[in-house]
């Protein structure tokens, strides 16, 4: 009988942009590809995924991205937004940033720190009111209503965070990320067919690139039973994220049990835990691979 640890994999919330699931990382010790030097504790994006903090000395080290070309974006609080394209084969990149009194810009960033921190609705609702606040001081704004549609998400408030999204889409018509979240939205709702046209949608707008839609249209394919699918979304958000993002090896692992291939299965779980061997699922993991290993050997399991 197939080992069944799945994880929760089905209720596990996702969302890689703007902040990434809280994982702990396995201790880095290879050389970075990539450092990044900018004001301390300035938040990192490449290719709009969010990568990391920088330290207290304002630097960042980037140990996986794949070739070719990248643009970094960075943010500090008090400090102008700044996005730059990254020079391919560069190993170290010094962003500056300006200090900035655009209330607007201000009080968008306070919104996004309220949202990553909150513990309840009444700290999300906070942030949302921060998100209005931002958007009242500035009209055109779709990151403040991007940023308001995830929090509205949250606090189960769909039509408003429809709502959110059609705004950032009157601002910027072809954007990836708000696609995304409207197909995570629909999902939320139980409106399959509905979330998988709009991550659809967000990977074309992407250019194939939107691993957040990869994941969100993986879900989906899942709670309809199309596995295999499923899995190869799965697959093309990890190559995208270049490893950063240690659980959908764990929702990749939970997918192969379903299709009962259990080696596939032991493959994607060892490297969650080679990434995160302390991460949230790390324990659950390792108490069931021996016997996932036997399974996968041809030995029969005894109940």
């Amino acid at each position: 009988m197939a080992v069944k640890i799945l994880l929760l994999a089905a209720v596990l919330p996702f969302n890689l942009s703007p902040f990434l699931l809280t994982q702990t990382p396995a201790a880095r010790t290879s050389a970075p590809v990539l450092t990044i030097t900018s004001e301390p504790n300035a938040i990192v994006w490449i290719d709009e995924i969010r990568r990391g903090t920088t330290d207290s000395s304002g630097t960042l080290a980037i140990t996986r991205l794949n070739p070719g070309r990248h643009t970094v974006r960075v943010r500090a609080d008090g400090f102008k937004e700044t996005t730059m394209p990254l020079i391919p084969g560069r190993r170290s990149v010094a962003v500056k940033l300006v200090t900035t009194t655009d209330k607007a810009e201000l009080t968008f960033q306070q919104a996004e720190m309220a949202r990553e921190q909150a513990k309840d609705d009444a700290d999300r609702e906070k942030a949302a009111d921060l998100y209005r606040e931002a958007i009242k001081l500035r009209a055109a704004y779709p990151a403040a209503q991007i940023g308001l549609a995830r929090v509205l998400m949250d606090l189960n408030q769909f039509r408003k965070a429809h709502d959110a999204i059609d705004a950032a889409r009157r601002a910027r018509p072809i954007y990836p990320e708000a696609s995304a979240i409207e197909g995570r939205i629909y999902r939320e709702e139980a409106f399959e067919d509905e979330a998988i046209r709009s991550f659809r949608r967000s990977i074309r707008e992407g250019n194939g690139f939107q691993p957040e839609a990869h994941v969100g249209l993986a879900r989906v394919l899942e709670d309809k039973g199309q596995l295999a699918e499923a899995v190869m979304e799965f697959r093309k958000a990890i190559d995208q994220l270049s490893d950063s993002e240690p659980v959908i090896y764990q929702m990749l692992g939970a997918a192969y049990e379903k299709l009962e291939k259990p080696k596939d299965a032991v493959g994607a779980y060892e490297k969650y835990l080679e990434l995160a061997p302390s991460g949230s699922y790390a324990a659950a993991i390792r108490s069931i691979l021996d016997q996932l290993k036997r399974e996968a050997a041809g030995e029969q399991i005894i109940p």
